[in-house]
């Protein structure tokens, strides 16, 4: 038993061009509402936060769908098709929106007012109160894109154990997140070469054209490379070999989680919760702390955590086989949460350079808990329930992510931005031990080796 990287890496680009776009659209999207339409930290927030509503009730939809569509290209590969050509095409769209309600304020003198945020911001904000339309039509067109975004993200991350046989699921995820990973740094990069942190009032229609040739990119190796059927059917075939899976149920025939199981899984989705809530409250919004708080550059800043991650993946697969998921995930939110807590003292007159130590901490530490939580959820399932299991985990998360943009924005409002940002995010992924610690079940379950050699367990 062993795993075939090159397949796994292929199967990764669904979840490369998706990272690309949310890496893309959690940098530029909050700049736009602050900086251009002037939206305060909560109204912000709460417009960050409707992927993530919108999520909670479409992703568990798609991902059963999916499970039970059966065409020429697999149940997965037409939804990564047809959702990947949408959300490109009005993401693009999304910019010229943007572009007409930014010559509004270059056209009023804002830029030029002062050198204080607020009340750039503010000016800003009478300007969209005057004439709302462009908030509008923003709006409108961004519910489109993530709708889009919406229904093909379960069904690509449901890919990987679709093909991937249970123990070795850890380690495929591992692989998986670094190819993720990948799309992210990449944009990050680009962010970095268009100046996207540099420049508040700066057209991004150039800077999204070259995300999306990302994105196509990592479409068409996928179309061409991936043969989902053949690969789904190889996976059951080997399950069945080794003793992993019954045969399939009959028609209608359901699997159940006995009573531990349940607990467990409901505990495994609290702490999927605590963490995302914790983790995306920094995410979602430190393009704005970075900039008009620290005057940090936040472009590479999420590189060097991005780096770190990605040298962290492929170790945390093999420890988590070793000593376990749950084990390997409090460690993981242990080293998030004290990243999280170091960020407190942080402060504008504190050189730029000591934030790299701490974003790399906070690297290592969300790849150590993201390659094995996803395994945990998936393990529960059956071969058929892999996309509804799928769903699950994306409630819990984005129903976490609705939360955290608008409790942390609020409380950025209430108390100063400056001193909720990072004690926030340390409280909710400190609580996710809690739940974690408690968790009975999810680990793979352990195949005998046959030989010295098989203990690799990976090949090209």
């Amino acid at each position: 038993m062993k795993l075939n990287t090159k397949r796994t890496v292929l199967v990764g680009m669904a979840f490369f061009l998706i990272s690309a776009f949310w890496q893309a659209y959690d940098a530029i999207v909050p700049l736009i509402l602050t900086n251009h339409f002037g939206l305060p930290q909560t109204a912000s927030g709460a417009v960050m936060s409707i992927d993530n509503v919108l999520a909670v009730f479409l992703l568990p939809i798609f991902g059963a769908i999916s499970d039970k569509v059966q065409t020429r290209r697999g149940r997965r590969t037409p939804f990564i098709l047809v959702g990947s050509i949408v959300a490109i095409a009005t993401f693009i769209a999304l910019t010229f929106i943007d572009n007409y309600q930014l010559a509004r304020v270059v056209n009023a003198g804002i830029p030029t007012l002062s050198e204080d945020a607020e009340l750039l911001r503010k000016a800003a904000l009478e300007l969209t109160i005057a004439n709302p339309l462009p908030l509008i039509g923003f709006i409108a067109t961004l519910l489109v894109v993530l709708v889009a975004m919406a229904t093909f993200r379960s069904p690509a991350v449901a890919l990987m154990p679709d093909v991937t046989v249970k123990p070795l699921r850890s380690k495929a995820n591992a692989i998986i997140n670094l190819t993720g990973t990948a799309g992210g740094i990449l944009v990050l990069v680009l962010g970095m070469v268009f100046a996207t942190s540099k420049n508040h009032y700066m057209q991004y229609t150039p800077y999204v054209i070259a995300v999306t040739a990302i994105m196509l990119t990592g479409l068409v190796i996928f179309l061409v490379s991936v043969k989902e059927v053949k690969w789904a059917r190889e996976m059951e075939e080997e399950s069945l070999r080794l003793g992993l899976e019954d045969a399939a149920p009959e028609e209608g025939e359901k699997r159940k989680l006995s009573r531990a199981e349940r607990r467990s899984l409901l505990l495994i989705l609290a702490s999927v919760a605590l963490w995302f809530i914790g983790y995306n409250s920094i995410t979602s919004k430190y393009s704005v702390y970075a900039t008009n708080i620290l005057g940090f550059d936040f472009n590479l800043t999420l590189i060097i955590a991005q780096a770190a991650a990605i040298v962290s993946y492929i170790p945390v697969g093999i420890v988590s086989s070793k000593i376990g998921r749950k084990k390997t995930i409090l460690g993981g939110v242990v080293i998030l949460a004290s990243a999280f807590f170091i960020g407190n003292f942080i402060t504008s007159s504190t050189p730029e350079l000591i934030m790299y130590p701490v974003f790399i901490l906070a690297g290592i530490g969300w790849a150590t808990i993201n390659v094995n939580s996803f395994p945990m959820v998936v393990e529960l399932a059956r071969g058929g329930d892999v996309g509804k299991y799928t769903g699950y985990y994306y409630t819990a998360s984005m129903a976490a992510q609705i939360i955290a943009p608008i409790l942390s924005g609020f409380l950025y409002d209430l108390f100063g931005m400056r001193y909720v940002f990072f004690a926030f995010g340390t409280a909710f992924v400190a609580l996710a031990f809690v739940t974690m610690f408690f968790v009975k079940h999810g680990d793979a379950k352990p195949i005998k080796k046959e030989s010295v050699l098989e203990n690799l367990d990976v090949e090209d």
